[in-house]
């Protein structure tokens, strides 16, 4: 069982720091303009191995993508958060081994923006305690191992007016409407304002990196994998945008907001994205990249802090109270972290200087 609370003041005023009104009140903002949101994320997760109670980086499986037992040893467990989720009221469109050895993806059916959210934040809870029944210690933690892929969560989102799919339109370029590409245009042209909401630690821009699958360019495309915003091929009511970069540490309840009003921004301010670029930007020369005007998200949970800060929408819809204490904390991450000595640093310059 579960029981989903919002905050209030007493005397009985929304709290304003409270993350559930904050995507209530960017789900208003939608309804206001005749839109409904369905959100559809991907969550992945790590399983590892736990020594003396206490959780290493150790996989328990060699699996890569798709695969299937005796090789992926994560099935069993992964089929005991299904069943309990299915208990829960989820419904579960798939579970599958991820390319990562012990990375596991989970998704759920797509559902209103705030269902969703509640969702999320039940899901984490979920896979964290039936693995720990196993003996296993879940992570949602964005880059746990170096030199493997890391753990997104890809956000498939899709407004409806008056019940209809209001991205598809059968005449449009790419069987897309100016809402959808506007919306697109929104996401991207808040990219970088909105990153440090929804890919929200230090250890997040080690995933945002080329070469594991994770995005770092600003564009949009329809067969590539490598921008930041993908549509799939599926038309008709299954038209949808997929936002490649958030990943599953974030709050799903202020990360779905700050999508969600980026994409209105798009509309209201008839942005647009440009053309879809389908070429491999990862193999792409820095010169073709400014060519194609083509930039990049931030590099460090600093520089996304910076963009946040100079982000008007986004602190529209954080609100002030959110916003401030929000760039506070993660000032004060960001600082601890830099005090830091790492064993790379160790590594690479003791012996040499």
């Amino acid at each position: 069982g579960r029981v989903i609370c919002d905050v209030h003041n007493p005397d009985g005023t929304p709290f304003e720091g409270c993350p559930r009104h904050t995507l209530k009140r960017a789900i208003a903002h939608a309804l206001d303009r005749g839109f409904d949101m369905l959100v559809g994320p991907e969550a992945e997760f790590f399983l590892f191995q736990t020594r003396q109670g206490e959780p290493t980086t150790e996989t328990h499986d060699a699996g890569g993508y798709f695969d299937l037992t005796p090789v992926d040893r994560g099935e069993d467990v992964r089929r005991q958060i299904v069943l309990v989720l299915e208990q829960m009221g989820f419904e579960v469109r798939a579970a599958h081994h991820e390319v990562a050895a012990g990375q596991h993806e989970i998704d759920f059916r797509h559902d209103p923006a705030l269902r969703t959210a509640d969702h999320v934040s039940t899901f984490r809870f979920v896979v964290k305690n039936v693995a720990q029944q196993n003996g296993l210690h879940a992570t949602f933690m964005p880059k746990p191992i170096v030199g493997v892929n890391g753990s997104g969560m890809h956000t498939h989102q899709t407004l409806l007016r008056e019940g209809a799919n209001a991205f598809f339109d059968a005449g449009g370029p790419w069987q897309l409407s100016e809402t959808c590409l506007h919306y697109i245009g929104g996401l991207l042209r808040h990219a970088r304002g909105m990153c440090a909401i929804t890919n929200p630690l230090v250890n997040s821009y080690k995933r945002l990196v080329p070469g594991h699958e994770a995005p770092t360019y600003i564009v949009w495309s329809e067969r590539n994998r490598s921008p930041l915003v993908r549509v799939p091929a599926s038309r008709g009511d299954a038209t949808q945008v997929e936002l490649r970069m958030p990943d599953p540490s974030c709050n799903p309840y202020l990360a779905l907001a700050v999508m969600l009003r980026a994409g209105l921004d798009g509309l209201q301010q008839r942005i647009d994205p440009g053309p879809p670029v389908n070429k491999n930007i990862f193999t792409m020369s820095h010169r073709e990249r400014r060519h194609l005007r083509i930039d990049e998200l931030p590099a460090t949970l600093s520089d996304a802090l910076d963009a946040l800060e100079r982000d008007e929408v986004m602190r529209d819809t954080l609100g002030e109270h959110i916003f401030q204490h929000f760039l506070a904390a993660k000032r004060e991450e960001w600082f601890g972290f830099q005090k830091q000595v790492s064993a790379w640093e160790l590594e690479r310059y003791l012996k040499i200087y």
